[in-house]
């Protein structure tokens, strides 16, 4: 039950941060997208709970962008193509697919990733008193 409600808070701050991110960059958002954002920044968590501290950094992070491209392409083609909600629209970017995903924003994911993997392991030391973190880059 404490695994449970430890990795609510962490989904809902990760999708508030991920929300707050779309408003900066974007001007506004969708509540979609603090769902989506709470999953991708949960798996983005776990990357190196369940391994050792050697697993890299930068492994952990192509491995949340992919996580991140794959979830935005399959909520993508719910959300604005069967839905017709229009959220997002990545049309006018190169090496776009069905406009729901695009290279650009792919390799974006792989900064937004690292930070997401360094918040939540530093909310995990600061509030429930795990480990503290460290990484090897490489």
């Amino acid at each position: 039950m404490r695994t449970v409600i430890k990795n609510s808070i962490l989904g809902v701050i990760g999708g508030a941060v991920y929300v707050c991110l779309e408003m900066i960059w974007r001007g506004h958002s969708h509540w979609t997208m603090f769902l989506l954002g709470a999953v991708c920044f949960m798996y983005s968590g776990i990357q190196n709970e369940y391994t050792s501290w050697d697993k890299p950094l930068l492994l952990q992070s192509v491995q949340t962008a992919v996580f991140i491209t794959v979830n935005e392409f399959f909520a993508g083609m719910i959300i604005n193509r069967w839905l017709g909600w229009n959220v997002w629209d990545y049309s006018n970017q190169p090496f776009n697919i069905c406009g729901q995903i695009c290279l650009p924003f792919s390799i974006l994911w792989v900064l937004v990733g690292t930070a997401a993997i360094i918040l939540d392991d530093y909310l995990r030391y600061w509030i429930f008193g795990e480990e503290k973190p460290h990484y090897k880059l490489l």
